[in-house]
């Protein structure tokens, strides 16, 4: 079963996907994969041993830090519970990852007036295991590349199951903002194009505020 927190100073939502949902009986812990850790580790690490599963991936539908600041201690606190999760970003956001990472969140949130929120927050960055690309295939989901809020912003849509993590592109009655660096408003407006494409029942999970459908953002 899906399992959302909303996590961190700006309310983002974090995803824990079962990514194999047919098990019901040991062994465990059962893999997940963990989509936008963007604060408070505790509780993310607390709901994940609660659930008896290890995070085999974290995802992360853009760079910015409210998307991945429990990263660091999220990675720490599975360190030897087996082979580590895969770190995978679009290739376009790499720099909020690796030894480069501060510098790029600093001068975001800076923009933002928030510096001291990263500050506060900050531990080292690990780089990304993988990079992704437009119709990549991670696990359940399929990389749909959607700049405009970043350059690499991303969706993760399983497409058997009409589920699609939207990141920051399309919230229930809103859209991401273009307003920071790498922001593309003429780029926004063409990734939305092809998520209101999708099938209209298809479930929207956005990186902030509640659940929507296609259908309804049209």
């Amino acid at each position: 079963m899906l399992e959302p927190l909303v996590v961190g100073a700006i309310a983002t939502n974090c995803w824990i996907v079962p990514l194999r949902p047919e098990l019901h009986e040991p062994p465990w812990p059962r893999p997940c994969a963990v989509v936008d850790p963007g604060g408070d580790a505790p509780s993310i690490i607390a709901r994940l041993r609660r659930l008896r599963s290890r995070p085999a991936m974290v995802l992360l539908t853009h760079g910015h830090f409210d998307h991945l600041a429990a990263l660091p201690e999220l990675l720490a606190a599975f360190r030897d519970d087996g082979e580590p999760p895969v770190v995978a970003i679009h290739l376009a956001d790499a720099a909020y990852l690796g030894p480069q990472a501060k510098a790029a969140h600093l001068r975001d949130f800076a923009l933002a007036g928030a510096a001291e929120y990263v500050r506060g927050l900050w531990r080292p960055m690990p780089t990304a295991t993988r990079y992704l690309a437009e119709g990549d295939l991670i696990g359940p989901f399929r990389v749909l590349h959607l700049p405009g809020h970043t350059p690499g912003s991303i969706a993760l849509l399983q497409e058997g199951e009409g589920i699609l993590f939207s990141g920051d592109t399309l919230f229930a009655g809103g859209v991401g903002r273009t307003d920071l660096p790498g922001g593309n408003a003429a780029a926004l407006d063409r990734s939305l194009s092809r998520l209101l494409a999708l099938p209209p029942r298809t479930v929207v999970h956005p990186g902030h505020g509640p659940s929507t459908r296609v259908e309804r953002e049209r």
